[in-house]
């Protein structure tokens, strides 16, 4: 595919046009090692076909995104033995569905951040009004509506 930017890396690496470090595929699905990685194992499994965000997937394509996001994350587990993998969808810098697989180990940047996210997360003064039946309530129907 060919965006503003010019041709997708990672359709060029799908087909096979530009060099990757491809570590599993299924079907519908490619896993790399990324070439900047945060962590050695930090992969990304990419969806074969073009799709900017893993929610525009088709249900058997999230499945095998999913599925191969699963099997990699093993294999990272039983081979780096990290404290966890650390999983999470892109699409914004390279809008080609992409789940970031990155392993992580206590005291380490993602350990951090996560440990930050959840410090913040709670602190009962700055998320009270996220807790209020009224606001959960609201969020849930806007969140139940099709359409």
């Amino acid at each position: 595919m060919v965006g503003e930017k010019g041709p997708c890396v990672f359709c060029e690496i799908v087909e096979g046009r530009s060099p990757a470090y491809r570590i599993y595929e299924n079907d519908r699905s490619v896993a790399i090692l990324d070439i900047q990685p945060f962590t050695r194992g930090h992969t990304l499994v990419l969806s074969r076909r073009h799709v900017g965000f893993w929610h525009e997937l088709e249900a058997d394509e999230s499945a095998s995104l999913f599925e191969a996001a699963r099997e990699v994350a093993r294999r990272i587990m039983r081979s780096l033995r990290p404290d966890f993998v650390c999983m999470y969808a892109r699409g914004r810098r390279i809008p080609h569905t992409h789940i970031f697989l990155v392993p992580s180990l206590g005291g380490d940047v993602l350990d951090r951040f996560f440990n930050a996210l959840e410090g913040f997360q709670e602190a009962p003064d700055r998320l009270a009004e996220l807790k209020q039946p009224a606001t959960m309530e609201e969020t849930a129907r806007l969140l139940q509506a099709r359409g």
